[in-house]
């Protein structure tokens, strides 16, 4: 599909005075009232000002639109090479715009109804073993301040299945100890808060950092933030990812470690010890609970793998 964007000039501008009025509002929309995050934002408005530019660029109106040109806008994504992630947003967008407009009252009829989605999560999420988190766990040297503070993420990580733009942004103010408890005070995509259960093992490693290893890290600076360099910064999605590369090698795991792996790990091996599925979405912080299902496949696949081991007439 050609690009509807002429170079060097602002595509807006081509939109009706109408168009462009629903644009606005409904970007303005999920910006303060629904405090998505900057670059949830910005894709949202990507991805309409290219719906939009395709409607202009064919007469079509943006009020007026049907389910089958909507069809056929999604179906020209595909064919264009997009891939089935991106095209499942674009989606989202579509019926995020057109849900906004039914509410204000500016159509009568929501064409996203009974949109077919494409299938998204073709190959499954790869996760680590029990066995495989427990050596990786025991990478770190705990016997120096970068140990335990890089013991004491991966230990948080597992144990509570954070994003790593939420492990690196937690303060020491959100972990909340209650008599045996403890719980993280999260804040996830979208500025949503959420709180999340911490284990006994990962709350004892988090104390003996903050007690043993934080302050020598900070030497004599103040931070809010719970995990610091030994510069005493902030700690860094990128420093994170080399600790965690690092911590793997070490433990002899020969696969590409992530931190998104840690918490694909959790969400599994929470299922596999019989979690139910509404519990993992609300730790995770999904808004939809058909993101959280496709672990329910992930522990399927390993049921089916086990039975054929296992069962005589497998």
């Amino acid at each position: 599909m050609k690009s509807t964007q002429a170079s060097g000039t602002d595509p807006e501008r081509r939109f009706s005075p109408e168009t462009s009025r629903a644009l606005a509002d409904f970007l303005n929309f999920v910006r303060v009232e629904k405090r998505l995050a900057a670059n949830t934002a910005q894709a949202y408005r990507r991805d309409l000002y290219r719906f939009a530019g395709t409607l202009t660029a064919r007469g079509w109106g943006l009020l007026d639109v049907k389910r089958l040109q909507l069809q056929e806008y999604l179906g020209e994504l595909t064919r264009a090479g997009m891939g089935e992630r991106t095209v499942a947003r674009h989606m989202a967008t579509l019926r995020g715009f057109y849900r906004f407009l039914l509410q204000e009252k500016r159509m009568t009829e929501d064409p996203t109804l009974n949109l077919a989605s494409p299938k998204i999560w073709k190959t499954l999420p790869k996760y680590l073993t029990v066995e495989e988190v427990e050596r990786l766990l025991e990478a770190p040297d705990r016997a120096q301040p970068r140990g335990l503070r890089d013991g004491a993420m991966l230990d948080l990580l597992y144990a509570s299945g954070l994003r790593v733009s939420e492990l690196i942004s937690l303060r020491v103010g959100n972990l909340q100890v209650e008599g045996p408890y403890a719980f993280l005070q999260v804040t996830g995509k979208g500025n949503k808060q959420r709180l999340s259960p911490v284990g006994q093992q990962a709350l004892a490693s988090v104390k003996t950092y903050l007690r043993e290893a934080r302050c020598k890290l900070l030497r004599g600076r103040t931070s809010p933030y719970l995990f610091v360099t030994g510069r005493g910064k902030p700690m860094t999605r990128q420093c994170f990812w080399q600790i965690i590369s690092a911590c793997g090698r070490r433990a002899g795991i020969s696969r590409p470690l992530t931190p998104h792996l840690l918490r694909h790990s959790f969400a599994t091996h929470l299922l596999e010890g019989g979690a139910d599925l509404r519990s993992v979405q609300q730790m995770l912080g999904h808004a939809d609970i058909s993101t959280t299902q496709i672990y329910t496949h992930v522990v399927g696949s390993r049921l089916r793998q086990v039975y054929e081991q296992h069962h005589p007439r497998a």
